[in-house]
Parts: C-alpha cells; structure tokens; sequence
C-alpha cells in the first residue's frame, strides 16, 4: 500500500477487560490485590535469596532472577489496566505502547528462557548429584542469565524495530494492554514480514526453551522411578511438581492465545486467558515455588521476627 493512503496515530484506545462497568470497582479491588501480592511476594524472594547465606546457590539464584522478571511483566500491564478502570481514561500514547509491547516481549522472552534453565537446574541436581557442583559453577550459572536477558533482548529489539516501521489504519485496541498480534491486525501496512519473524524466529525461542523443559522432565521422571526410596522420590516428585504447575500454566495459556487461535481476532476467551498469564502465573510463582519449601519458611519466620525486634 502506498504511504500517501496509510495514516498514523497519535495514541491508541484500549477497550480493557470484557466486564460490565457496574462491575469495575470489584475487578480493580481484585486485581489491584493480586498485583500487590505479585510484586510483594516476589520482591520477598528476591530479599531473603540476597540476605540469606543459605540461598546463595543455583537454584535460588535463578529463582531469584525469575522473581525479578514476574514483578517487572506484570508492572507492564496492570498498572496501566488498574488506573484505566479507575479513570475509564481508555487512551495510551502511541510511544506508551510500543513501549509496552518491548517490555512485554522481552519479559516474557526471559521467563521461557529462566523456566528452562531451572530445569535444566534440577535436571543436573536429581540426575547427577555428584557432579552437581562442579557443573553449576558460578561461571554458568552467571553465562546462563545474562545469555536470556541478552537473547531476550535482541528477540523483543527485533520485533519491535519491525512494529514501529508500520502505519495503523485504526486506534482502537480490543484487549487491556498493546498486544502485538492485535497491533498488526489494525495496521494498514504489509504484515507479511512480520508475521514470517513471529512463527519462525519467534517459534523458535518459544519452542526450544518448552523442548529443553521436557527434556530435563523427562530425564527427571525416568531417574526418580528407579529410585527405590519411597522417600527419595516423594522428595523429587514434590519439588518438580511446582516447576511443571508453572510451566503447564505459563506455555498452556500462551500457545492457546499465539498458536492455537483459529484466527488474530481476540475474543473474550483469548484475554481471559491473557489475565492468566500476565496477571495470574506471576502472583502464583512465588506461593509455588515458596510455601512447599522448609528452608524459605524458615527465613521468611526469622526475618519477620527480627522485624517485629
């Protein structure tokens, strides 16, 4: 299409959540609960991992990077969702929301990516416990993070460079944050660049994280059946069934709404289940991963009776 017929926008109007607005003060008590559990809950784990000697291994410190990128996902969203319910003042610049979109990708680029170096964590830890410490050197594990945030970071640069090369014919937003498929459905430019970048490149960083957590799983499952301790294996089976709740929760609402979805066009279901994953998964993330664990217990009763001290 020719420029002169293409036209830009100074903002974007998002519609929000599907809900009656005589229900909007119920939601934005609710939601608004749920992020300050989020960012209160991770921000927690993040403290006890740096202040406790006990956590200064590979385990919690990738949990403890993964808290990091829970709080800053949802921070993406649900502020900007809490104060357009509050204000029903739907606009978002047109900056705001490319912003939004970066962030977005890249946050959620690195949550795949800490998802599968955790498993690759326990892989190494139930598989091979005695090489355990010498292949989790402090090195790899440092090589390991700062490899997702610099992938993560050239995966969500390269969208966005691509997103912001588009004119939009329409400025309304059918979800309650600027998603990049719904971006490119109201675009009037040629999409076919970036809808190839989003199922090969974009497929790809989906799919070899998701391959290397079942593969670590799997590996996990065969080890723990031989073993004959009835104990050992309640043991194993107890601390990778809140990894594999995670990532059936993160990976199942992702593929429904990206790659399962009959067509771009969102419905209700589709941003339900977007509530899911930007909402949601990061408040459970540090009651999974937190409440079942003695040792984290454990600090958090000494740290708040220091406090009440």
């Amino acid at each position: 299409m020719r420029r002169e017929n293409q036209s830009s926008v100074s903002e974007f109007l998002l519609l929000g959540l599907p809900i009656q607005p005589e229900q909007q003060g119920i939601f934005f008590t609710l939601f608004l609960g749920m992020y300050l559990t989020t960012v209160l809950g991770n921000l927690l784990i993040i403290l006890l991992v740096r202040l406790d000697s006990r956590f200064h291994t590979p385990m919690y410190f990738f949990l403890s990077h993964l808290a990091f990128t829970d709080v800053s996902f949802s921070s993406v969203t649900v502020p900007k969702m809490l104060m357009n319910m509050q204000t029903q003042q739907q606009s978002i610049p047109y900056v705001g929301c490319i912003s939004q979109v970066y962030f977005l990708i890249f946050f959620g680029c690195l949550d795949n990516f800490l998802l599968a170096v955790m498993a690759y964590d326990r892989y190494v830890a139930i598989c091979k416990p005695l090489h355990y410490s010498t292949v989790m050197r402090q090195e790899l594990c440092i090589s390991l993070v700062a490899g997702s945030w610099f992938f993560c970071y050239i995966h969500a640069l390269l969208h966005t460079l691509l997103l912001v090369q588009l004119s939009f014919c329409d400025n309304t937003i059918p979800h309650f944050f600027c998603d990049l498929t719904v971006l490119l459905r109201i675009s009037c430019s040629d999409i076919s660049l970036n809808e190839l970048i989003i199922f090969t490149e974009g497929g790809i960083l989906f799919i070899l994280p998701l391959s290397s957590i079942l593969g670590s799983y799997i590996h996990i499952g065969t080890t723990v059946l031989r073993v004959p301790s009835t104990k050992g294996l309640f043991k194993a089976f107890s601390t990778c069934g809140s990894h594999l709740l995670v990532v059936s929760v993160y990976y199942g609402t992702l593929a429904g709404v990206y790659f399962f979805s009959l067509s771009w066009n969102f419905n209700d279901k589709d941003i339900i289940a977007s509530v899911m994953y930007t909402v949601i998964t990061p408040m459970l993330n540090p009651f999974i991963y937190s409440l079942r664990n003695k040792d984290i217990k454990q600090a958090l009763q000494i740290f708040v009776n220091r406090a009440n001290f």
